[in-house]
């Protein structure tokens, strides 16, 4: 009803009973302003356009019911385009399915795991390409039946470069699957973690480019909760990684997020040229101190509920640590991860899928469904590949609409930098008496939520 009491949110992501210390969800359900089913159902046609403008007002005021979020979702990442019917989506929707599987089918020819109900956590296979054949790493796929997993696990012959690198990655996945969003109960099922895994690491055998990179499991792990279909998860979680793969880019010595790293400096010495002094000052050659405090009993995340680690994840952490040493953006490097994984770990659950709905409401270019399906696009084409190109007048974000004006041949600068500037101001008063090095600021980053 309009006007109605607000509705908390927390009912549609279960917590487990245990997990006291998760942070607490603002989002609620506001009648009259939030996206609800009626609504959504009321913006269609009777062939099934959508009036996105309608949609978009609507999401940036109060943003979506959690009920269609995931449907909501594949509009808002240019999944399917609003003017398409809903004949012409649902053969969208096959024709990606019959793709996904197909790639999925290319996966368990090479590691048989893929696709069983199970995930890895230790690595299969050697950097020339032998097989580990650990009888852990054995037990961990199918327990009771190692000897007849053999065979299966040994290469049938000698593998290309592709497979090699890709069987490097997978416990890699693996490890950050056990560990992402570990406090919802929906990941209690072995099920979806196994699913995650899944497209994670189909993921990675199609992008050869970037592969997988620490951080990705948050952003997919949404898509596995709001979308039942598996392929459909995928799809959606590939298209937002049209968006943001380039912050996951390595070459040499530099991770793509270094950018805007420095934009983010660029943004906060106009808008608080005190505050970026101050971190400027107290520049640390030792960046990897601050983000022990990641790690520690300080930060939100499943790190902290875990009493030892083993040598894998052991690993796994330090090479983190070596390749975030290597990075640029110096004083700003506090906001890696904010940017990395767009505030997954500083919000709840729930608050974190409110921000990325209303970031990508205010960001949604109508031209990228029609860029990301031109004939020969694959999945190096990113927003901002289609700046300097004629826009189309169709209904776009108040965000997108203000960059349009400006005219530029280059990429936009994601809103998200300017959210975390707007974090940084607000809680300027804090880090400019609190903060005495890096290890301060990363410390009151990560309470960004406690407003």
């Amino acid at each position: 009803m309009w006007g109605g009491p607000a509705e908390p949110a927390d009912s549609y992501y279960a917590v487990r009973p245990e997990c006291t210390d998760v942070p607490r969800t603002r989002f609620k359900i506001k009648p009259g302003k939030t996206l609800s089913a009626r609504k959504w159902q009321a913006a269609f046609s009777l062939d099934g356009h959508l009036d996105i403008g309608k949609t978009l007002h609507r999401i940036q005021r109060g943003g979506i019911h959690p009920s269609i979020r995931g449907e909501v979702w594949e509009f808002l990442l240019a999944c399917y385009d609003p003017e398409s019917t809903f004949d012409e989506r649902d053969q969208i929707r096959q024709h990606r399915r019959v793709q996904y599987a197909r790639w999925k089918n290319e996966c368990r020819e090479i590691f048989p795991v893929i696709g069983s109900g199970r995930y890895i956590t230790a690595p299969v296979i050697t950097e020339d390409g032998q097989p580990i054949q650990d009888p852990f790493v054995l037990s961990e796929i199918n327990p009771g039946k190692l000897q007849a997993l053999l065979p299966e696990l040994t290469p049938r012959g000698p593998l290309d470069k592709k497979a090699i690198q890709w069987l490097l990655t997978l416990h890699q996945i693996g490890l950050d699957v056990m560990r992402t969003d570990r406090t919802l109960v929906f990941y209690e099922k072995q099920e979806n973690l196994s699913k995650l895994w899944d497209i994670l690491s189909v993921y990675a055998w199609i992008d050869t480019d970037v592969g997988y990179g620490q951080g990705m499991s948050d952003l997919c792990s949404p898509m596995i909760i709001l979308l039942e279909d598996e392929a459909d998860a995928f799809w959606c979680f590939e298209r937002l990684m049209r968006r943001l793969r380039g912050n996951f880019r390595c070459t040499g010595n530099s991770v793509g997020v270094e950018k805007q790293l420095s934009y983010l400096a660029a943004v906060t010495q106009v808008i608080d040229p005190k505050l970026h002094h101050h971190f400027v000052s107290m520049l640390d050659p030792y960046p990897e101190r601050g983000l022990r405090i990641w790690f520690s009993k300080d930060s939100p995340n499943i790190w902290k509920s875990r009493k030892r680690l083993n040598i894998p994840e052991l690993i796994y952490f330090v090479s983190y640590i070596c390749l975030i040493e290597t990075l640029g953006g110096g004083d700003y490097l506090f906001a890696f991860r904010m940017l990395m994984v767009l505030f997954r770990r500083e919000f709840s659950f729930c608050d974190s899928l409110y921000l990325w709905e209303m970031m990508w409401a205010l960001e949604y270019d109508p031209d990228l469904f029609s860029l990301y399906e031109e004939p020969g696009s694959n999945i190096t084409k990113a927003v901002g590949s289609n700046k300097g190109k004629p826009k189309s007048r169709r209904p776009c974000g108040k965000y997108e609409r203000e960059n349009m004006k400006i005219k530029s041949s280059d990429a936009s600068l994601p809103i998200s930098v300017f959210l975390v500037a707007s974090v940084l101001k607000d809680k300027s008063s804090k880090l400019l008496h609190e903060a005495r090095g890096l290890d301060d600021v990363v410390k009151v980053s990560l309470h960004v939520c406690s407003f």
